[in-house]
């Protein structure tokens, strides 16, 4: 056997033990879970049932973790303003910190109202819907992390619940008003993610880079353009985060953003000023300003995403925890004990550690090429999008906002590149000749290998090399062809898109199967 080949088997055996190691830290957790579960409530009556959706509550937060966490530091990791290691430290603290702190005191078991637990028969079936609801949700988004799909976890969960609902009462349970909402969100989040992460990004490369002289106009406008970002997160903390814990109003949440900004206006300018006397006079340089702000942008998002999300792992096990060990617990709205929030933080921590990398690498670097003005337009439209959408009233998806920003970006630089090359051509057309053409073809070979905003600078040189500018038909239909870059990766594209439609009619198919599984195991 050869040396390669002895190297190929090393390789596949590390991945292979690597693959063991996680999957044995997951069930190691989920088995922790089980025991406390079983020790804290032996006493209950049907104990089983509540160690079970313990279980499978601590599954959900699992795969929280390891699929929708990754829209909070996929960017910031792509642009490579901080390491995947750092990454996963910052982001697991504080979507645990986000959901103990801030996960709320009362969750509605039913998500935006998608049934009316009183058309539940008794305490028994409300126990196997939620359980259901759960497993299809979980079961899906594993399935959707290993084909490296981010999809809404909300979406997961709510397509659970219609699913089991549906499955036990019929289709008369459901809120189709409400589903209606939520169907038109998977067009409206990733619309709006987009339109203000492109708008941004075409802001800061006029403002910024096209400039002449970008390091004197990111010295004028980068403290405006933190200040936005301050108050963006401040606003969107204080109505998604922290008003779980006390409550804030729109506007009150807009002036206590309002004076962040102006705080933030006056600590960031000396220190951007200090620190464009020491970077480079080039786009590298100008980017390293956006390292500190997307470095607090992932850690704000994480803790506002544990506020939220958490919920979507243990709302249902709440409830069945409600059931199973208060007399008459009521099925819409129940209180969260600490311990089944401890489980929400710790398995979205341990799923973001564990399997989160191959997410966090699609959001980052598959979809389209990121630098840290980029993932910073991306970061600062998902807050601003939230922010609209919760005094509009829009059910919204943050991971749909988040990725949507993405694409946004991606576009925004095609079409950039393309308008670029409608104006080369315009240039080529106007010289006609037969010169020698080594010093054109060049600044062309150049020209299309630069990024969007170099290429003005390339067609001022284009434009001084006058006649000898000359390029035949046959080259220019070329150059057309090599100038029309797809910037975004259509197959990604599909692949997520796909995968956000199917989102709540798979989860919702399998709730009903587990629900109907379930009923049939627990009926004599």
């Amino acid at each position: 056997m050869k040396v390669g080949d002895f190297l190929k088997i090393e390789n596949a055996t590390d991945l292979s033990r690597s693959e063991v190691g996680r999957l044995g830290t997951a069930i190691l957790f989920m088995v922790g879970v089980m025991i406390y579960a079983g020790t804290q409530f032996a006493h209950v009556e049907q104990s089983f049932l509540l160690i079970a959706a313990a279980v499978i509550g601590a599954y959900m937060s699992l795969n929280i973790g390891a699929n929708d966490v990754a829209n909070n530091v996929g960017p910031a990791v792509g642009s490579f303003a901080m390491t995947l290691t750092m990454a996963i430290m910052i982001a697991a603290v504080f979507e645990a910190g986000g959901a103990i702190i801030a996960g709320g005191d009362v969750v509605h078991t039913v998500k935006k109202g998608i049934i009316d637990p009183a058309n539940i028969a008794d305490t028994d079936t409300f126990i196997w819907v939620m359980m259901g609801a759960l497993l299809g949700a979980a079961i899906w988004l594993n399935a959707a992390t290993w084909l490296g799909a981010p999809v809404s976890t909300t979406h997961s969960i709510v397509g659970g619940v219609m699913g089991a609902g549906i499955a036990s009462a019929g289709w008369d349970i459901v809120n189709w008003d409400s589903m209606f909402k939520i169907a038109s969100s998977w067009v409206i989040s990733p619309l709006c993610g987009g339109v203000i992460a492109a708008l941004t990004l075409y802001i800061l490369k006029k403002l910024i880079f096209f400039k002449e002289d970008p390091i004197s106009a990111a010295r004028r406008v980068m403290p405006y353009m933190i200040s936005v970002m301050a108050w963006a997160f401040t606003t969107y903390i204080c109505l998604k985060g922290i008003n779980q814990v006390v409550k804030v109003n729109f506007s009150t949440a807009v002036s206590i953003g309002t004076a962040a900004a102006v705080v933030c206006f006056f600590i960031v300018r000396p220190i951007i000023a200090r620190a464009t006397d020491r970077i480079g006079e080039d786009r590298d340089g100008v980017n390293k300003l956006f390292t500190i702000p997307l470095i607090f942008a992932a850690a704000l998002l994480s803790f506002a995403h544990g506020a939220n999300d958490v919920a979507n792992a243990v709302g249902p096990l709440a409830g069945i925890v409600e059931v199973l060990t208060v007399d008459g617990g009521n099925h819409a709205q129940v209180s969260i004990p600490l311990w089944v929030m401890v489980i929400g933080a710790l398995g979205i921590s341990f799923g973001l550690a564990l399997f989160g990398p191959k997410l966090i690498h699609t959001v980052g670097s598959e979809i389209t090429e990121l630098d840290r003005s980029r993932a910073f337009c991306i970061a600062l439209a998902a807050a601003i999008t939230v922010i609209i959408a919760s005094q509009l009233g829009m059910p919204i998806s943050s991971t749909h906002v988040a990725l949507g920003a993405v694409f946004g970006v991606g576009f925004l630089r095609e079409f950039l590149e393309q308008r670029m090359s409608k104006v080369v051509e315009d240039v080529l057309s106007k010289h006609v000749g037969s010169p020698s053409l080594a010093k054109v073809e060049m600044v062309l070979a150049e020209f299309r290998n630069a990024p969007a905003d170099e290429k003005k600078r390339m067609l001022d040189a284009l434009k001084a090399m006058g006649p000898e500018a000359v390029i035949s038909a046959a080259q220019r239909k070329k150059l057309r062809k090599a100038l029309k870059r797809q910037l975004v990766k259509r197959s990604t594209l599909l692949k997520i898109a796909s995968a956000w439609i199917i989102t709540v009619p798979v989860s919702g198919v399998l709730a009903a199967l587990f629900y109907f599984a379930l009923r049939g195991m627990m009926l004599p």
